[in-house]
């Protein structure tokens, strides 16, 4: 009985710099990885990047181009026992083979303090070079003593071109890929596979094996050529597919639709609308940018905590990313929607805007200008300047336009929410003013 096939994405994982794809800004021509092993002069590292960014390939690239003794290790599967262990046999390897030891710590974030400190001493004395792979930030997850003896190489999300040639590689090649089988995998399939990896190429490739199982079943079992489908895509992926174009006109009708939801204040059309572009495969943080332009635009000073929302929002994705954060995008959505609206501020940008573009640089008026020399004092700078904390009321009668645009009114409060408040205090501080100039 012959033994089971290693799954592509092992058989995939590149063996050289040359043949190891995304990441150039660490294993280009002339950058920072590829001349550290050039010089064999390899430092302790941590390797942070996102699920399949090539952190593990990375790491047995580098074993196999380093003179040394590689030590692969799970910080899953091991403890501080385990740790002992394989400080015996680095010290052994050292005075037996004169060879330094380079130890791998696969998901080093998953050791807490205690493991952690057991291998610190033999890193400080270099014993010990350690390379640990995390996916999570390591200021937080690997103890400052240690992480101060690494060099921090992050890894970025690879690009949807960099898995389109994995696939197109795996596709292509016979001895370790699936090149010996023809198969066909057209664009529109091939894009749903791109979307659904999110940037992991060990999904992408168990994602394109599966498919492909299916593509080859089907191909037996009806005499055809093995082409893989959308369908066999989305089996494979469990991503059924969304009529939803990120840069073309679905892209900017359901944003439409998500923003007009918003404005109309209907809570469940927002959320409808916001989890359809979701899960279409929009950039959560894309939305959250616009969520905070909505936040100014069409609710503003109605309710000043819609802004504050929509930041924090776009901040806690950010920290947790998807699935988790998507939540608290969720909520930014009901709070905008079920607040009250104003585009007060919005009209008072666009007024004030196009007067500026008509009238250009109107001269400051002399009384509010800065004077901070005895000469500007001469020319009248700052002259006649009344201090609103000076008067009772805390407010002055006094011009803060130009001589040519005085008196013009930009913003102008509805009586909603917040905004309601606003504009009674401004009526009551205008009226203040009037009574004060009747007594002049």
């Amino acid at each position: 009985m012959s033994e089971p096939r290693a799954p592509l994405a092992d058989r995939m994982r590149p063996d050289s710099l040359d043949n190891f794809y995304g990441q150039e800004k660490l294993v280009g021509e002339g950058r920072i990885l590829r001349q550290l092993l050039a010089g064999d002069s390899l430092p302790s590292l941590i390797l942070w990047g996102p699920p399949g960014s090539g952190k593990t390939s990375l790491a047995k690239i580098i074993s196999a181009t380093t003179e040394a003794d590689f030590i692969f290790f799970s910080a899953v599967l091991s403890g501080v026992k385990e740790v002992r262990k394989i400080v015996e046999q680095a010290q052994n390897t050292q005075t037996d083979k004169k060879l330094k030891t380079i130890l791998f710590v696969d998901e080093i974030h998953r050791f807490n303090k205690s493991q952690q400190d057991a291998f610190l001493p033999h890193v400080e004395s270099g014993l010990l070079t350690l390379i640990g792979a995390t996916t999570e930030n390591p200021s937080f997850q690997v103890i400052a003593p240690l992480l101060s003896r690494c060099r921090v190489l992050v890894l970025e999300t690879l690009s949807s071109e960099t898995l389109e040639q994995i696939i197109l590689n795996a596709l292509e090649d016979s001895k370790h890929g699936l090149g010996s089988y023809n198969l066909q995998l057209d664009e529109q399939p091939r894009a749903l596979l791109i979307e659904a990896a999110d940037g992991d190429a060990r999904s992408c490739l168990n994602i394109l094996e599966l498919a492909s199982n299916l593509a080859r079943q089907r191909s037996i079992t009806h005499s055809q050529d093995p082409i893989i489908t959308l369908a066999d895509i989305e089996e494979a992926s469990q991503k059924r597919t969304l009529r939803y174009d990120k840069s073309g006109e679905e892209h900017f009708n359901l944003i439409s639709a998500l923003h007009k939801s918003l404005r109309d204040s209907d809570p469940d059309g927002s959320l409808y609308w916001f989890f359809r572009m979701i899960e279409g495969g929009e950039e959560p943080l894309y939305i959250a940018r616009r969520l905070i332009r909505f936040a100014s635009e069409d609710i503003g000073i109605a309710d000043p905590q819609a802004l504050i929302q929509a930041v924090a929002g776009r901040d806690a994705y950010h920290m947790l990313g998807s699935p988790e954060g998507e939540l608290a995008l969720a909520q930014v959505v009901v709070y905008l929607s079920t607040a009250p609206k104003s585009n007060a501020l919005y009209k008072a940008s666009k007024s004030v805007r196009e007067l500026i573009r008509t009238t250009g640089s109107l001269p400051v008026p002399l009384h509010i200008r800065n004077a901070p020399t005895h000469l500007m004092k001469e020319l009248g700078y700052g002259k006649g300047y009344l201090y609103a904390h000076d008067s009772p009321d805390a407010v002055v009668d006094q011009d803060h336009l130009p001589e040519d645009v005085a008196g013009k009114r930009f913003y102008q409060p509805e009586n909603r929410g917040y905004e309601a408040i606003v504009k009674d205090r401004l009526d009551k501080w205008r009226e203040i003013l009037r009574k004060k100039k009747n007594e002049i």
